[in-house]
């Protein structure tokens, strides 16, 4: 269905990186999800009331509050999409979080509620009356959850939004506990045991379940998430494609929303090279990143002396050693500055955010094991953390 309907109402539908072809997939997926949970709530409030059953009743008012889910994830979508102004250089994107964390919310607020009023249930205990259309409303019920879960999860895998990914889950989530429900209906119809109260205790626990998954994934980006690893990868191999780049470090991401990252790397460059014609490289990387992926790049040149070969030398013999403490150091930014009582080895170590060797300690490593070597070098060394690992 949401393939259908987005062949016909979404330009260049094939295209989800594109931002406004995104923002159209959510809006659609929001619009579909309002008018599948409206219908969902109405059938289940009715089977609720003729059946007597508190989980069915709270089950339906489940699907209310994912109707209102919908509708703040359309407006999330809409004022994502808006341009970038005077107060916000950078867009909207991040609104997009927000409101996957405002329905995460409403997600856990509404399974407390059920929780409380089951518990209220177990101790003042009714009758459920079994009712055959109950069940057919259930079982429909059931097999709608699973379908919008598969187009969210879909959908959400193809425009890359933690807000649809959420919203699958709680889909998922909600088919579960109407199961739950279901099962709770017919063992209430066919034995003694009255169940209700209890499932729906195990319905606000499922659906606990999915709100703070759903808070975990939309929280995660506001609080500033590493970045995605292929997304990373794509911009060194795009980076790399050019034969005048020798190398890459220093890369941050900033992200301002999805489709919305600002890039800054250093690229190493040959220091003999013609600075005219590396700029020109430059900015058609820049160029390159924007068209492909989306992101703004900000690119930074540092030349190295490629073809020293004292230099080449030393700075091997160096990359040996720090590779001796730990495999996942790497280094950049290698110059030799002779004297005439010594020499200066002035370069960059990159650790991970998580190293666990404090700066002084690895910059003390790495001196006393040079000068153990070479004892007229000296090191003057800069630890850099790698975020866009």
């Amino acid at each position: 269905m949401i393939g259908f309907l987005a062949k016909r109402l979404i330009a260049d539908y094939d295209n989800p990186s594109s931002p406004k072809v995104r923002q159209a997939y959510g809006i659609l997926c929001g619009a579909v999800g309002i008018c599948f949970n409206l219908l969902l709530f109405a059938g289940k409030f009715f089977a609720g009331v003729i059946s007597n059953s508190i989980a069915i009743t709270a089950d339906a008012f489940n699907n209310l509050s994912d109707a209102g889910s919908s509708v703040i994830t359309l407006i999330g979508f809409h004022m994502a999409g808006q341009k970038p102004d005077l107060e916000h250089p950078f867009g909207h994107g991040r609104i997009e979080y927000v409101s996957g964390l405002v329905v995460a919310g409403a997600i856990l607020i509404m399974a407390f509620e059920l929780v409380k009023t089951s518990l209220e249930k177990i101790l003042h205990p009714e009758a459920v009356d079994f009712q055959p259309v109950s069940l057919i409303i259930l079982a429909v019920s059931i097999g709608v959850k699973l379908y919008m879960s598969s187009y969210n999860r879909s959908t959400g895998k193809k425009i890359d939004s933690a807000a649809m990914k959420a919203t699958a889950l709680d889909s998922l989530s909600d088919a579960l506990s109407t199961s739950v429900v279901l099962v709770a209906s017919i063992i209430g119809h066919f034995t003694s045991l009255n169940i209700d109260g209890w499932c729906g205790i195990a319905v606000g626990l499922f659906i606990f379940y999915a709100g703070f998954q759903a808070a975990k994934d939309t929280l995660n980006p506001l609080l500033g998430q590493a970045p995605d690893p292929e997304f990373i990868q794509n911009i060194r191999d795009i980076t790399l494609s050019h034969p005048e780049i020798l190398g890459i470090h220093d890369m941050l991401v900033h992200d301002y929303g999805p489709g919305r990252q600002m890039v800054s790397l250093h690229c190493e460059v040959s220091a003999s090279g013609d600075i005219l014609l590396l700029h020109d490289a430059i900015d058609n990387i820049e160029r390159e990143l924007r068209r492909k992926l989306h992101c703004d790049a900000v690119i930074h040149m540092d030349p190295i002396q490629d073809r020293d070969e004292e230099t080449v030398k030393i700075h091997d013999e160096v990359l040996q050693l720090i590779h001796q403490i730990n495999p996942v150091i790497t280094m950049h930014d290698f110059r030799m500055v002779k004297g005439n009582t010594h020499t200066n080895l002035i370069f960059d170590v990159v650790v991970p955010v998580d190293y666990p060797t404090p700066p002084k300690v690895l910059t003390k490593q790495v001196e006393l094991m040079v000068q153990e070597q070479h004892p007229d070098f000296y090191t003057v060394i800069t630890v850099d953390r790698d975020y866009a690992r």
